[in-house]
């Protein structure tokens, strides 16, 4: 299984908690983490279009999973079912989100109806991507 984690950063947080879940999810998938920046962003009268171009050339190859404030919630046995595909990619935008017609591309999930930064997100993400092939693999983690 691959997994591919897309992300608008400019500095990456948290590298070594996210490089642990990885490590540990080691068994289960090959799981990449994709960060994605341009200079471009900070002049952009239009954040959102400009993340909708630099992840255009990753969503047609995949189960493609938008990770946005309005997307469906799920415990995590219901994101487990997400890893009945063989390729996944998660999109997380920067602070503006995603445009409407960005999020036609794939399903659209919320992490949680709290509002936190993409950089939180994105950590709690990679420990939830663990989480759910550790519940698909019958791992202990999830208990």
């Amino acid at each position: 299984m691959q997994i591919n984690v897309f992300s608008i950063e400019k500095k990456e947080d948290f590298q070594k908690e996210i490089n642990d879940f990885i490590k540990k999810s080691k068994p289960f998938a090959n799981i990449k983490n994709h960060t994605l920046y341009s200079n471009k962003l900070a002049k952009s009268d239009t954040p959102q279009k400009e993340y909708s171009k630099m992840f255009a050339k990753y969503v047609n190859d995949g189960y493609n999973v938008i990770l946005t404030p309005d997307g469906k919630l799920m415990d995590s046995y219901e994101f487990a079912n997400i890893f009945e595909h063989s390729k996944i990619n998660f999109f997380i935008a920067g602070a503006w989100g995603f445009e409407d017609e960005f999020k036609k591309n794939g399903i659209n999930i919320s992490l949680s109806p709290l509002t936190m930064s993409h950089k939180i997100a994105k950590l709690v993400l990679f420990e939830q991507i663990y989480r759910g092939l550790s519940i698909k693999n019958n791992h202990p983690y999830h208990k």
